[in-house]
């Protein structure tokens, strides 16, 4: 596995962006620059990222490709369309988003988001923009949510089915599926049904921690590595089975210093594992 993070950290060049990644042990990233900036601009990052030897396991999007404004909707389909364009100019393993929101919140919990009609367009909407793209070298993948298709591995296998695109394969974010009891307190069993399931369909993986509140009802809480209580180590193994070279991203967090702490604790947790630029 090739260890990241989400965030591109404080730098003033390109090279040095890429030269930070290398010092830190990483050995992916995920691409800084959006398909709006100047050209010259992602030409640099692709650039140094290839001189220091890094892959690019995403081209983030995270924009509601399912919003109810029509011209909002229809902008963000374009820039899905760009994004994943720029992935294949890239050679980035994936371009990726979550599903979209049937209400206000752009990635929130709605009733409506699990309607046969949310499916319908759902998978419609991937269609479209795989089919608009017309991408070769790499892949639209939708990041599971708690709240929005798709929620768990077999979910994805039927949204897979029934997108039937040869482009369209699988982000993993195992903490964004821990959203019941029984995923918490099995999660080896979870990891091992995603792997099941969904294998060599991975293009990219998510990386943090869950941790169980004490309180009623059931509080599931988002945390950094090591913060929680999920066998991450277990995870990385398996993901690294799928993919000598899958990349597992760091995210979510606030500042600098905070993806420094928690990433030297994943290398120190997952040693052995990761390979460097």
């Amino acid at each position: 596995m090739r260890l990241g993070t989400s965030s591109p950290l404080r730098h003033d060049s390109p090279e040095e962006w890429a030269a930070n990644q290398v010092k830190l042990g990483c050995g992916t990233v995920v691409f800084p620059v959006s398909c709006l900036e100047p050209e010259q601009k992602i030409i640099a990052y692709k650039e140094a990222a290839e001189k220091a030897g890094l892959t690019i396991a995403e081209v983030g999007i995270w924009r509601n490709a399912l919003a109810a404004d029509p011209e909002e909707r229809k902008r963000n389909r374009d820039y899905c369309v760009e994004q994943l364009r720029l992935a294949d100019y890239l050679g980035a393993r994936c371009a990726v988003n979550v599903a979209g929101a049937f209400g206000p919140r752009w990635d929130g919990g709605y009733r409506e988001n699990f309607a046969r009609e949310a499916w319908d367009e759902t998978v419609a909407m991937v269609r479209e923009i795989i089919d608009r793209a017309d991408v070769k070298r790499t892949y639209y993948t939708l990041e599971p949510m708690p709240w929005m298709v798709p929620t768990g591995p077999r979910e994805y296998v039927r949204l897979l089915e029934d997108v039937g695109r040869d482009r369209f394969a699988v982000h993993m974010d195992i903490i964004n599926m821990i959203n019941s009891a029984e995923r918490y307190f099995h999660p080896e069993e979870f990891v091992d049904e995603c792997v099941e399931w969904l294998g060599g369909q991975i293009r990219s993986c998510h990386i943090k921690d869950v941790h169980l509140d004490g309180r009623y009802t059931l509080r599931l809480e988002e945390c950094g590595p090591g913060d929680g209580e999920f066998p991450l180590r277990y995870y990385a193994e398996r993901m690294s089975a799928v993919d000598p070279d899958m990349p597992v991203i760091l995210e979510h967090l606030n500042t600098d210093e905070e993806y420094l702490r928690y990433l030297a604790y994943l290398k120190k947790e997952l040693e052995g594992l990761c390979v460097e630029k």
